[in-house]
């Protein structure tokens, strides 16, 4: 565990970068904007390092006073970085060195896809909580307070912006717009917090409940017992202000290294963080491509290994029925030669005028012996194979692979 002061950590995340000094902390460098958050400590925009580096004059951010008392220490506890995967290593450092260059501020009509959302939402009635919705797959999926439309449109027009330079493209989807590079879509939504409190009485509302009681305890009380009960709201829903951009994640390789949410904080504003807003859609972009090859690829496998199974299943199947067809040959040779030796043994001994039946019975046998001279031929034992579907491309006849239950 080290300890700092809020001015002597103000120096050290401007002397290095914050994925530098994450690395010796032993943290993500998402961690370490946490605890500067925390402890109202700016730090270093996107691109800084890299204009520094370039001879272009920076400006340090003076450090601010405290807003919240109990926050004059600045406290790192040990921790353990799981390592980034080179690909993922290598797409995130290539979006910051995209978003590191200098773009043009947004300049004229925002985007037409920007434009329909903000148009919607000023005609878009407040739904239970008070917030507004606009309505379609041709616009953004937004949830906000009706004082943050003019705000949402700055922050919209500048995440467009910052995507486009990761190639992205703003277009309508099925249910809501989405950010399309050509290869990934990425569903996305901004939404704005909100505080419930319990509803008070308003005088109007007061007046309205003294009225219904009085006409409760007056005459006009059997007319009231069938009129509607009154009622007034339990809780009032008040939004903050507080805006939060969230990807709509799915799967992806590595994704628990991707982060998807931005949200306004006290040291942070969205329109402030566009740029770190479209490295993350890059990053999340290739996230969800790997995850599918690596997806495809444990699905290879699997069927592999299952088309593997059954080969092996296969194999078995075929030596069992050769086993057994051998050991019917076997035994059919065994029976041919005891035959053999029989009718041999028979000739020898008898003449023409002798056991007329033994001599019927001889010759009977012989014809048998020789049908079964030729079923045990190569040229018999050929088409008995082919009869029996064995030793050729048919070998596996009667296999019944077992069921496969994909994924």
């Amino acid at each position: 565990m080290r300890t700092f002061t809020r001015e002597e950590f103000h120096e050290l995340v401007w002397s290095k970068p914050m994925t530098t000094l994450a690395k010796e902390f032993g943290l993500s460098d998402v961690a370490l904007h946490k605890v500067c958050r925390k402890h109202e400590i700016p730090n270093p925009p996107l691109g800084w390092w890299a204009k520094k580096a370039a001879g272009k004059t920076v400006r340090i951010t003076p450090l601010p006073n405290p807003k919240n008392l109990g926050q004059e220490k600045v406290i790192i506890a040990a921790g353990i970085v799981r390592e980034e995967p080179d690909w993922l290593a290598g797409a995130r450092e290539s979006a910051r060195l995209i978003a590191s260059a200098e773009s043009p501020a947004p300049d004229g009509p925002p985007h037409p896809i920007v434009a329909r959302t903000i148009a919607a939402l000023r005609k878009a009635k407040p739904v239970p909580n008070g917030q507004i919705r606009a309505g379609d797959g041709n616009v953004v999926d937004c949830l906000i307070g009706p004082l943050s439309i003019d705000r949402l449109e700055l922050v919209l027009s500048g995440i467009v912006t910052a995507a486009a330079d990761q190639g992205f493209k703003l277009v309508p989807g099925e249910d809501r717009a989405k950010f399309d590079n050509g290869s990934e879509q990425i569903g996305f939504a901004i939404i704005e917090s909100y505080r419930r409190v319990k509803h008070v009485l308003t005088p109007a509302e007061t007046a309205e409940l003294e009225k219904y009681q009085r006409r409760r305890s007056g005459s006009e009380w059997r007319l009231d017992m069938i009129s509607p009960r009154l009622r007034f709201p339990e809780w009032d829903y008040h939004s903050t202000g507080m805006l939060s951009f969230e990807m709509k994640q799915g799967y992806s390789e590595g994704s628990t290294t991707v982060r998807a949410t931005f949200r306004d904080a006290k040291v942070q504003r969205l329109e402030n963080v566009t740029a770190d807003i479209g490295v993350a859609l890059a990053v999340m972009a290739v996230a969800r491509a790997e995850g599918r090859k690596q997806a495809e690829l444990r699905l290879q496998h699997r069927e592999d290994e299952r088309l593997r199974r059954e080969q092996g299943q296969r194999d078995r199947h075929v030596e069992d029925r050769r086993q057994a067809e051998l050991g019917v040959i076997l035994e059919e040779l065994a029976a041919l030669e005891r035959l053999r030796v029989l009718v041999g043994s028979l000739r020898r001994e008898i003449d023409d005028d002798q056991a007329p039946r033994v001599r019927a019975f001889t010759e009977w046998a012989g014809h048998h012996l020789a049908a079964r001279e030729q079923t045990l031929s190569a040229d018999g034992l050929n088409i008995r194979l082919e009869r029996k579907r064995l030793f050729g491309a048919d070998d596996d006849h009667a296999f019944h692979a077992p069921p496969h239950y994909g994924f």
